[in-house]
């Protein structure tokens, strides 16, 4: 069983989901995006937002960067991620596994990924606005994107 996680509210924090994009536009270095989520990134760091994501988000964010740039590589990221102490990783219950599928459902057209579906279930479980990702998929479920001028694709 894991610790429970101990959230500090700094008075002026804002909350934010770090989706997969943003993970590896960071680290992949050719990366479309990696400029901007560098920037963003360094943003983060100086600010007092309160920083999320999942385990299923991290889980899509080591396989693929140990797709791009090596195992080796995507194990030394997540060693520094799980060592994070400025970052909530949420963890899904079935029920809420179960809601994603709704979500999972009413996007099929759009063919947005369970993992996206089921951070939008998290994301909201939270209350949380806003998402740093380039997916467009999240605008389409009504969440704030940062950056904002980079939000395409998938």
């Amino acid at each position: 069983m894991s610790p429970p996680t101990t959230t500090i509210t700094l008075p002026g924090a804002k909350m934010i989901f770090l989706d997969t994009g943003a993970f590896i536009a960071r680290y992949v270095a050719r990366d479309q995006y990696h400029r901007r989520a560098v920037e963003c990134w360094s943003s983060l760091e100086r600010s007092r937002d309160r920083l999320f994501t999942s385990n299923a988000v991290l889980n899509e964010t080591f396989t693929l960067l140990g797709r791009f740039d090596g195992y080796a590589f995507a194990a030394e990221r997540a060693s520094n991620i799980y060592a994070s102490t400025s970052l909530t990783i949420l963890r899904p219950t079935h029920d809420d596994e179960v809601s994603a599928i709704a979500f999972f459902r009413k996007f099929a057209a759009q063919r947005v990924s369970f993992t996206d579906c089921l951070s939008f279930v998290l994301i909201r479980k939270q209350k949380i606005a806003r998402a740093f990702t380039f997916d467009r998929h999240f605008a389409l479920a009504g969440f704030s994107i940062v950056p904002k001028e980079t939000a395409h694709g998938k």
